[in-house]
């Protein structure tokens, strides 16, 4: 007797092979029979002719460290069919992090969400998941920046032998604890103020512990080649897998550098080196308004970083570069507000910064100045800068997996205000959809690959991301012919079509489009090497 039985699905089983109409059984949490039959009964059975059957999809690049403790449910993530999210990206971590990084980050979150944190280390935010109860999986990176921060706080430096080796003992017990790898996210402070020297030597502890580098690069524009150098130099020199975080040549006079961007991967690949990449399917990225200042603006904590905004001498050096970089008018129309925090500038969420800089009367760079003072740096945006053909041409490839960049949101306040990213709500079904089936991209069966065994063989995660006998059942049910992502950059809130249920562990999660509010999801470890040595 199974628990479950799912009856002429078209069967896809995560690696890329043709479907075939097939039927799957589930007792506990794993699938213990898979083929074109299957024998016996269950308590249910489902009938899913015209349905197709997959492995659950596995966020490669998720940010929802925090708001799966605000959102549990998960709402934007698992009505897409992701039943793994991967958190701790583009540098930034919820673990481990310690001192006025974690009572500053912990003041924040309760004050905003009423989110009380008490976690520091990786082994507690993991059993603080499992505690709390959540939809989905979850797996976790140690975060560059944040362990930087917990160290030498927002220090314009290079890190001092003994912050360096803080660091890597950071690093290292994360690991030992759960994490899969180390994230960097060197365009964001504070490490935009680490050298080659620092991140290779944290790539070697995350080598060690087998684990992988996912980055968010120095720059995706003007500085892209340079900054795939640096990354890629520091992964093969401490002999561990790259993971180019949301791969983009982001501004127009970059788009041209597509194809050396690919020339530097598949040389690197040719040489035995072991890099891949990740992208969602948009042509607008979503980051902090902060991002915009030069890095020297950064330095210290956020009470210096106000002071210079507001001083009128440093304040015109700051308008003055950020002028100088961005010449073009063009630049202030393609960033769009989409996030701010406080009810007085509610107002300015979906303005773009240069109409924003029309409605107080300023140049855009004041306006903009002006609203992060106000927000106290806490400012969201979009911004339009990149190809879509780009877009198409990497995701294409069969070294680029999926990944949402986005967190696990809701249609509800607090996580569903603002203008969110159409990606929080869309990623998956916009592949499947507009991309797959509609554009013939690729085949449906590569793109179920990218979003679920590529990722988990990345991660080295081997109980998931296939339908094959023994794996736990994380699964996807879902009409080929209606699923698509129902967002919009006008109305981002909105979840998509076509996706009729969603296993988790062998429970139900999504079904007939809604949730059911059960949360069988799990916090995933990975050993570290030197455990995997003594199993």
């Amino acid at each position: 007797m199974y628990d479950v039985i799912i009856h002429h699905a078209m069967i896809f089983d995560g690696l890329g092979s043709p479907p075939y109409e097939g039927a799957i059984a589930v007792r506990g949490d794993a699938i213990a029979e898979v083929g074109p039959e299957v024998s016996g009964s269950a308590r249910r059975e489902i009938d899913a002719r015209g349905l197709a059957l997959s492995p659950g999809f596995v966020d490669i690049h998720g940010h929802s460290d925090y708001y799966l403790l605000i959102n549990p449910e998960a709402h934007a993530k698992v009505r897409q069919g992701v039943t793994t999210d991967v958190g701790g990206n583009c540098g930034y971590a919820a673990s481990p992090i310690h001192g006025a990084e974690f009572e500053e980050r912990r003041k924040w979150y309760r004050e905003q969400f009423d989110l009380d944190l008490s976690f520091q280390s990786v082994r507690e935010h993991l059993g603080h998941v499992e505690e709390v109860g959540v939809s989905i999986n979850y797996a976790h990176l140690v975060g560059h920046n944040t362990i930087r921060a917990s160290v030498m706080g927002g220090e314009a430096r290079p890190a001092r032998a003994e912050e360096l080796a803080a660091m890597e003992e950071l690093l290292s017990a994360g690991m030992e604890q759960g994490a899969f790898g180390l994230s960097t996210g060197l365009v964001y402070a504070p490490a935009c103020f680490a050298d080659k020297e620092e991140l290779t030597a944290l790539c070697r502890v995350s080598a060690r512990k087998g684990g992988l580098l996912a980055t968010h690069m120095r720059s995706e524009g003007d500085a892209l080649l340079e900054a795939m150098d640096e990354v890629m130099g520091a992964a093969a020199s401490a002999g561990l897998p790259l993971q180019i975080s949301h791969l983009k040549t982001a501004g127009e006079r970059n788009w041209g550098k597509l194809d050396e961007v690919f020339d530097r991967i598949e040389r690197a690949r040719e040489r035995g080196e072991d890099v891949t990449c990740d992208r969602y399917p948009y042509t607008a990225s979503n980051t902090h308004l902060s991002a915009l200042l030069p890095d020297w603006v950064h330095d210290g904590d956020l009470h210096g970083k106000m002071e210079r905004l507001a001083k009128a001498e440093t304040r015109a050096k700051i308008r003055h570069e950020i002028i100088e970089a961005h010449s073009e008018p063009s630049y202030w129309e393609n960033i769009l507000i989409s996030r701010v925090f406080t009810e007085a500038n509610q107002h300015c969420e979906g303005l773009t910064l240069t109409r924003l800089g029309d409605a107080r009367g300023a140049a855009p760079v004041d306006a903009m100045l002006d609203l992060l003072i106000e927000e106290r740096m806490n400012v969201e945006i979009l911004i339009f800068m990149m190809s879509a053909e780009n877009m198409r041409r990497i995701l294409g490839k069969p070294y680029a997996m999926v990944g949402s960049d986005a967190g696990a949101l809701t249609h509800e306040p607090p996580l569903g205000a603002g203008r969110p990213h159409p990606r929080n709500f869309g990623t998956f079904p916009f592949v499947l959809g507009k991309l797959s089936r509609d554009e013939g991209l690729f085949p449906l069966a590569e793109a179920i690959r990218k979003m679920t065994s590529a990722p988990c063989e990345r991660l080295g995660i081997a109980d998931r991301g296939r339908l094959a006998v023994g794996m736990k059942a994380d699964l996807v049910l879902f009409d080929p012919d209606e699923i698509r992502d129902e967002c919009t950059y006008e109305r981002p809130i909105a979840y998509p079509s076509g996706v009729e249920m969603v296993h988790v562990n062998g429970e139900v999660v999504v079904e007939g489009g809604s949730h059911t509010g059960e949360r069988p999801g799990r916090a995933l470890r990975k050993l570290a090497r030197r455990e995997m040595a003594n199993v």
